[in-house]
């Protein structure tokens, strides 16, 4: 019977202690990648990936990197509380050809290694 009361104890321990408590960033686009389509290079290049922290603490962007000067990215200044959602708004240049950007967004989020979490954007701007 004590055996079974500690077992029962450890493992109580053992899944609390994995248990990711803290802010969580989920993104509303589909493999966090938003599409562009074939564009031409008189559209807007702004994007912008809505995410919602459906953590249990507030969520911080601390940082937000491109690849490359053509796509420039703005993230939110306040943090973003648990339940609310914020955008990453991303402005690539459209310069003809293909796109294939990421954009690393580094946080404090628990659902991702190190906080840093990758989203893209992809297509083709077309000539007119």
């Amino acid at each position: 019977m004590k055996k079974t009361i500690a077992l029962f104890a450890f493992a109580l321990i053992s899944s609390i202690g994995f248990a990711q408590n803290g802010p969580k960033i989920v993104f509303s686009a589909k493999d966090n990648t938003i599409d562009y389509g074939k564009v031409t290079k008189s559209e807007n290049g702004s994007r912008d990936f809505i995410f919602t922290n459906t953590g249990n603490a507030p969520l911080i962007i601390t940082n937000v990197l491109s690849t490359c000067g053509c796509t420039v990215p703005t993230k939110p200044n306040e943090p973003i509380m648990p339940g609310k959602t914020g955008k990453i708004t991303v402005k690539y240049n459209m310069a003809p050809g293909p796109i294939r950007k990421t954009i690393t967004v580094e946080s404090n989020a628990v659902n991702y290694e190190a906080g840093r979490v990758a989203i893209k954007i992809k297509g083709e701007v077309i000539s007119n």
